[in-house]
């Protein structure tokens, strides 16, 4: 069995362009517990040389990286210096390079950043979206047959780094070795459901790492200066970021999703039913999970009841605590 042979291709939004599904989207959910494998090639790679590329990223991003160990997955932030999320990466190094893949159409202007602040250093930057491409894959990374990269919000499998001009064979071959052909709706159903955000998807302009629950996972909290820290740190310290993110149970019974960006509002009750109130935040990404049904992220303010019922783009919502309202020490991605 071919790839290709199945596969029904997401025409539109961020993922265009790979497959969506593959004919029967809540089987493939089931299977990303065990044989699912998710073709990602839509998103961006980069590649960082030289001996000065984990001590130099150290120093500019958000994460620990200085003896970072060949094999051990990593998620690192480029914050501006106001703490807003700029960049996201989700890398390894392999003891020569540093490889990384961010979101879909992101990786020129992260190259782009990072190329500007190598000064005299000894390191090289790349874009290498044309070269390589990103596959998950359930359960744990085979050792030494590849690049891959595991992390506490790769949702219970690994990346691959397949050279591009061999994608269609190495998915060919996993699939006769006994993978399951999954799509982007089963991956993203369970990347929503565990909480992991998509950075310039799940986040704005204004987000800080303290406000998506990202502290832990892609901020270390003990490391040395790093642009953007004065804010991370201060709201960490004090408590009570200015928003938090929610995982949003939406109504079943509705035909559609909300979009992405709406708004998020109190649900107030009518002589018409339930309608929107005011409003206190904005809806991310959504989908349709095998077992929880309609779900989606969203960005709500700090002060917004935790029980307070919600309107998510017309559609009635519940919420679920995904980072603390009140304290400092904020809730991980449930992975």
């Amino acid at each position: 069995m071919s790839w290709n042979d199945t596969a029904v291709l997401a025409e539109d939004g961020p993922d265009a362009g790979v497959a969506w599904h593959h004919g029967d989207p809540m089987r493939e959910q089931r299977a990303m517990d065990s044989t699912a494998m998710v073709d990602l090639s839509h998103r961006g790679v980069i590649s960082v040389t030289g001996p000065d590329r984990l001590s130099w990223l150290h120093s500019l991003t958000s994460q620990h990286l200085e003896q970072l160990a060949p094999g051990v997955g990593t998620t690192g932030l480029v914050l501006s210096p106001n703490g807003h999320l700029e960049h996201a990466f989700y890398g390894v190094d392999d003891g020569e390079t540093f490889w990384a893949h961010t979101e879909p159409g992101a990786a020129p202007a992260l190259v782009g950043f990072l190329d500007r602040m190598r000064f005299m250093l000894r390191v090289e930057v790349a874009d290498r979206t044309d070269m390589l491409a990103v596959v998950w894959q359930a359960g744990p990374a085979p050792a030494g047959e590849r690049i891959t990269r595991a992390g506490q919000d790769s949702l219970g499998g690994h990346e691959s780094f397949v050279p591009r001009d061999h994608l269609d064979h190495f998915l060919s071959t996993q699939l006769d070795a006994g993978a399951t052909p999954a799509g982007t709706w089963a991956y993203e159903a369970r990347r929503i459901a565990a909480g992991v955000p998509r950075i310039g998807l799940d986040t704005d302009h204004r987000t800080i790492p303290n406000e998506a629950g990202l502290l832990g996972v892609a901020v270390h909290l003990d490391k040395g200066c790093y642009r953007g820290q004065e804010t991370v740190a201060r709201v960490h310290n004090l408590g009570r970021p200015p928003r938090r993110l929610v995982l949003l149970h939406l109504d079943g019974s509705v035909d559609t999703l909300p979009a992405r960006g709406s708004d998020l509002a109190l649900a107030e009750p009518s002589p018409e039913g339930i309608v929107p109130g005011r409003t206190v935040g904005v809806v991310g990404t959504s989908a349709r999970h095998h077992e929880l049904g309609p779900i989606a992220l969203g960005l709500v303010k700090r002060n917004t009841d935790v029980t307070a019922p919600l309107v998510a783009g017309g559609v009635a919502a519940s919420q679920e605590v995904l980072v603390d309202p009140e304290v400092g020490l904020h809730v991980r991605a449930r992975l």
